[in-house]
């Protein structure tokens, strides 16, 4: 027995008695419609099983998916962990939400961003990258499509629209304070220079080679205040359990550090467990200060100082971008936001 077909554009037209183009128009352009007309459409379409257009075949037709590509830089259970990242991704799906877009993830793998591949498949007309190495191979594939592009953060690439912070200021800030405190003695746990894995020591020659802006800034900006010399642990990933262990290592040299630098709040948070795990308190003993001022900052225990960059403001400027960029619009000039200090309680002066 045959299987009864599926319903159509045709058999719907067919069947209230107008054209393909009006039936078409009841999905993709109901203005063109009177609301009576569209309602018996639908409604017809629906008692046949229609369920409207094929999207990928109209993609394919107008060559035209209306889908915004979101390209990380781990893959998605690592970045659903980064708390600063969801609040970014957050402001760009609420942005591309009203406007009849849908939002493409692209996960990447250790760091490196997506797999070409991925980025080549990918129905997309606009490609958002968040915080990619300058050497990510997902960028040479997004231009041999030639789709227009948004970096947030990073990397700095030319005619590419670009929103990102002033990380090195905001860290020089942050060193800054403690610096005004009394700390002389310091060290810095960061996340990765090189999308390669390594936890460990950093070694000038690792620093001065780094693929990533926002740590070479930032890292540029704590040593500009606390010396070169100044201890340095990477975690290749930004995670509550590799600054833990970083924190450890630093804490556990002599002279002990008065205070630790992290490049994020999600790595100072290990921080603070690594003091309390060494049987020192925060700050009586060691200050610390995050980066971020994700949510969880203000109810930490103590509650964490840290630098507070506009996350979710981030985020809605870079779908703007996107937006703009789809109607035809150039990358313009790059947009810097601004940071500031949110001094709590796990900063005071040493003893």
């Amino acid at each position: 027995m045959d299987r009864p077909r599926k319903p159509t554009l045709d058999t719907v037209a067919g069947a209230v008695g107008v054209s393909r183009a009006t039936v078409s128009n009841a999905y993709n352009r109901p203005d063109q419609l009177s609301a009576a007309l569209r309602e018996r459409i639908l409604e017809t379409a629906a008692s046949m099983g229609y369920a409207g257009p094929d999207p990928v075949a109209r993609s394919l037709a107008t060559r035209h998916s209306a889908a915004v590509g979101f390209m990380l830089g781990q893959g998605l259970s690592a970045s659903f962990a980064d708390a600063a990242l969801s609040i970014v991704l957050d402001g760009l799906a609420s942005t591309v939400d009203g406007h009849d877009h849908c939002l493409v993830l692209m996960p990447g793998r250790d760091r490196g961003g997506p797999r070409p591949e991925t980025v080549t498949r990918a129905q997309a007309d606009v490609v958002v990258a968040y915080s990619l190495p300058d050497d990510a191979p997902a960028l040479t594939a997004v231009r041999a499509r030639g789709l227009p592009m948004v970096v947030i953060d990073q990397p700095v690439l030319p005619n590419t629209a670009r929103v990102e912070v002033d990380d090195f200021g905001g860290a020089r800030l942050a060193a800054s304070s403690l610096w005004g405190m009394g700390h002389r003695r310091f060290g810095v746990v960061t996340f990765a220079l090189h999308p390669d894995g390594h936890n460990g020591p950093v070694t000038p020659e690792r620093l001065a080679s780094t693929s990533f802006r926002v740590t070479r800034d930032r890292l540029h900006g704590y040593l500009d205040v606390t010396g070169t010399d100044t201890p340095v642990w990477e975690c290749a990933r930004s995670s509550r359990e590799l600054g833990r262990a970083g924190a450890r290592s630093l804490l556990s040299s002599t002279p002990r550090p008065t205070a630790l630098l992290c490049a994020s709040d999600e790595l100072a948070f290990g921080a603070l467990q690594a003091v309390r795990d060494l049987g020192l308190r925060v700050p009586a003993d060691v200050s610390i200060i995050g980066f971020d001022d994700v949510p969880a900052a203000e109810h930490a225990d103590p509650p964490l100082t840290t630098v507070r960059q506009p996350l979710a403001e981030k985020g809605r400027h870079a779908g703007e971008l996107a937006l703009r960029l789809l109607d035809g619009g150039r990358p313009g000039e790059p947009t810097r936001l601004p940071v500031s200090l949110v001094s709590r309680d796990s900063t005071a002066s040493p003893k």
